[in-house]
């Protein structure tokens, strides 16, 4: 287990056997996605009624489409990937009551997650936990927020757990 400075946030804290790259998969899709954009986009000029609903309606479609692509493109082609397994992370924040602030940073701090405490999430709370995991659970990084107005703080520096410890943090969750 590591510790980095409290001051970095999980999603954007790096450690060596994280790396994010491209998605070939999704950067295909995208480029797909914008090429019938163009061409439903284009095949509007070929109409000889350039002002009917049907035209216009293929223009709205192709423009959305092309404007999906590119949104896609630029933001959703990238995935983090734990190298040691090759292994797709993903990211997601769980909530708390406040009252669990303790327990969770006790647990945190001492790299003991697990599925027996008495800690209960919730929809929304003044404690958020940030969760990196990899899709395998050979690998997780955790790091604990409480809210003070107008936005969440850092409690925790951000923890990274392989292995044993991992499974334990995907089981907690």
């Amino acid at each position: 287990m590591e510790t980095q400075t409290i001051d970095t946030a999980i999603f954007t804290s790096s450690h060596p056997d994280v790396v994010k790259r491209t998605c070939v998969s999704g950067l295909v899709f995208s480029l797909v996605m914008m090429l019938v954009g163009g061409l439903i986009f284009a095949s509007v000029f070929e109409m000889n009624d350039k002002s009917s609903t049907l035209s216009m309606a293929l223009m709205v479609m192709g423009t959305a489409f092309i404007l999906l692509g590119m949104f896609r493109l630029f933001w959703k082609s990238k995935e983090v990937v734990y190298l040691p397994t090759g292994s797709v992370t993903k990211e997601r924040s769980v909530f708390f009551d406040l009252k669990y602030l303790g327990g969770l940073t006790d647990m945190v701090e001492s790299g003991r997650l697990n599925g027996e405490a008495e800690v209960k999430s919730c929809s929304s709370g003044n404690v958020r936990m940030d969760v990196l995991i990899s899709q395998d659970r050979k690998f997780a990084a955790v790091q604990l927020f409480q809210f003070v107005p107008y936005a969440y703080a850092p409690v925790t520096s951000v923890h990274y757990f392989t292995g044993s410890d991992a499974v334990a943090v995907s089981a907690f969750l």
